[in-house]
């Protein structure tokens, strides 16, 4: 019988193997920076976005930043899709996402701080359908365009529309122009330009809103809860003094530079 010899150089280069593997998810869940809130948002202009350099900013994001400095917190900010950005705050012990809609199936999975922001939830209708809509109950014959792991989604879902859901929301539009939904389940912010800007502008028309929501700063549990008051009380003195406010004059502009 042959015996195999293992040298003592081979049992580290398995070692070494079996370190790089588990190397990138370990990285995954470490903090950036020891100490400071991990916050993760998605593009969604003006609310949150990346400027010429890189830098994540807009009418959301400038409130966050301004509440994180006067609270004293230290944080990174990363742009992700929202599923994942929304799974990274239900996931990290040190994580916040924004701007994330409070409803009563979300509110006690997370700490809320805020709001940060405003948007309406508009039905909106490729032009040429002509559709009419006087209540929200009168969408029911028709297929709504969701995407996955949103508000609207639970929100439609769990009165009983007929909803196709998407793994992104601009899937939506583009479902909706060629015919396979009636109509998109849109969230709208302030100054938005998502129309202008895909070429959907007097092709998608929209035809009812059904719910203005505050959004939020949504932490995970595990952010301490001094941390969770320093950045209530943070963000209603910036009410108190007209900080916030400033903020949205900032980019009342916005749309006519994004244009360009």
């Amino acid at each position: 019988m042959q015996v195999q010899r293992i040298t003592l150089g081979a049992v580290y280069l398995a070692l070494a193997a079996l370190l790089s593997a588990s190397l990138p998810a370990r990285a995954a869940q470490a903090p950036q920076h020891p100490g400071a809130l991990y916050i993760a948002t998605e593009e969604a202009a003006p609310s949150s976005m990346r400027d010429a350099s890189g830098r994540v900013v807009g009418i959301a994001t400038d409130k966050v930043r301004a509440a994180m400095a006067r609270a004293g917190v230290a944080y990174t900010i990363e742009t992700l899709p929202w599923k994942r950005a929304y799974a990274a705050a239900r996931e990290r012990l040190d994580a916040c996402v924004y701007s994330t809609t409070r409803t009563p199936e979300r509110e006690a999975l997370f700490k809320w701080v805020g709001p940060s922001d405003s948007a309406q939830w508009v039905l909106m209708a490729r032009a040429d359908r002509r559709i009419a809509l006087a209540s929200l109950e009168d969408a029911r014959p028709y297929r709504i365009g969701t995407y996955r792991g949103d508000a609207r989604d639970d929100y439609l879902r769990s009165r009983g529309f007929l909803v196709d859901t998407a793994p992104h929301d601009l899937i939506n539009p583009q479902k909706l122009l060629l015919g396979r939904i009636d109509l998109w389940a849109a969230s709208l912010r302030r100054g938005s330009m998502v129309l202008e800007h895909n070429g959907w502008k007097g092709r998608i028309v929209p035809v009812f809103t059904f719910s203005r929501q505050d959004v939020f700063l949504a932490c995970n549990p595990g952010v301490p809860d001094a941390v969770i008051g320093r950045l209530n009380d943070a963000f209603a003195a910036l009410g108190r003094d007209g900080t916030l406010k400033r903020i949205d004059r900032t980019y009342d502009n916005w749309a006519v530079q994004a244009g360009k």
